[in-house]
């Protein structure tokens, strides 16, 4: 077998970026290189992540984001597992759970979705569409402010198998107890 140095490694990662125009794009190239941002900041290259919580539990959807995305660039699945709603396991349980945690902690990441109700795979949203101005007769309304967009229920891991090239996906249900969030499968 032969042996892999890191530029085959990285030559096998699949970025999603987002172009001038809002769009979503996956490429095997980076993101600077197709004229495009990163959607999710790289993995780091140090042994890891400091904490963003401290000793606390995630109390905003962010901090929650921020420390999963965190756990899965470092392979850690005791990260991972310290933010998942362990209530009501047994130990058998926990135990299959701690299997499919530790798998989904050893893929890589391309990115972290969050799922609003009615629409469990689509996307967080598609690029804005310019207004349009009403005809130059019309009565003038009183601006209406829009409807508060509702809070995700799920959080959707987009990944891939050691591969690189096989994407992988797992949606995350939300639970808040004791002012904090936490993932369930």
């Amino acid at each position: 077998m032969p042996a892999v140095g890191p530029g085959d490694a990285l030559a096998q990662q699949v970025h999603r970026c987002v172009d001038a125009e809002g769009r979503t794009v996956f490429s095997d190239r980076r993101c600077i290189d197709i004229g495009a941002a990163p959607r999710i900041p790289p993995a780091t290259q140090d042994a890891g992540e400091p904490r963003r919580l401290g000793s606390g539990c995630p109390r905003t959807l962010g901090d929650l984001v921020a420390e999963l995305g965190a756990a899965i660039r470092n392979n850690d699945v005791n990260r991972l597992s310290s933010l998942y709603d362990w209530a009501g396991h047994s130990n058998a349980a926990a135990g299959r759970t701690l299997d499919r945690l530790e798998s989904i902690a050893a893929r890589p990441l391309v990115d972290i979705v969050p799922v609003y109700p009615g629409n469990a795979y689509e996307d967080d949203g598609a690029a804005p569409q310019a207004p349009t101005d009403p005809p130059a007769d019309a009565p003038m309304a009183s601006p209406v402010a829009p409807p508060p967009r509702p809070r995700p229920t799920a959080l959707r891991l987009e990944q891939t198998l050691a591969n690189g090239s096989t994407p992988s996906r797992t949606v995350f249900g939300l639970r808040r107890s004791f002012g904090c969030f936490w993932v369930r499968l």
